[in-house]
């Protein structure tokens, strides 16, 4: 397990483009066999800190939201690991999630809604949770929850809470 242990703490970002720059610090600092697990509700930047990463990286592809097809893997376009970005929220068990058949020893795995199946597929990885300070305007007419209007939250600050996690712990 490689090198976000510079990150590990607390950071507050007060905009997506410093959520994206983030990522390609992080990015920066991850290598194969490296396991981000990332956590945090909808629309919080979860997708916008991978794509970051992946800048960093040097991946081919656009990194989306892997919702619908579960696991996306972006190869390198150089001599660096490939970035396999993992939607788990759909996933029921921590089998499912080896089912994918991920090569996690030779790629950076970043791992949305992983948290309860991390420790089935690695001996320790980096968990970051990614909270936004919601400000209460606006209402989603589709949930219908005050406050969780994206775009009126959109430059919202975020807390993002980097720690190391092991199977151990």
């Amino acid at each position: 397990m490689t090198g976000l242990d510079a990150f590990v703490g607390e950071h507050e970002i007060t905009t997506p483009a410093q959520m994206e720059e983030l990522g390609r610090r992080f990015g920066a600092a991850l290598g194969a066999g490296d396991l981000v697990v990332l956590t945090g509700p909808l629309g919080v930047g979860k997708t916008t800190l991978t794509r970051g990463i992946a800048t960093s990286l040097d991946v081919r592809g656009r990194v989306q939201s892997p919702t619908f097809v579960i696991a996306r893997t972006h190869p390198p376009l150089g001599d660096g690991p490939a970035l396999v970005h993992v939607d788990a929220y759909r996933l029921g068990t921590d089998g499912e999630l080896d089912d994918l058949d991920i090569d996690f020893a030779h790629s950076v795995v970043v791992a949305e809604w992983a948290a309860p199946f991390a420790a089935a597929v690695a001996d320790a990885w980096w968990e970051v949770e990614i909270d936004r300070e919601w400000q209460g305007r606006g209402l989603d007419t589709a949930c219908g929850v005050p406050g969780h209007d994206q775009d009126l939250d959109a430059e919202t600050p975020r807390l993002v809470r980097v720690s190391r996690r092991s199977s151990e712990s």
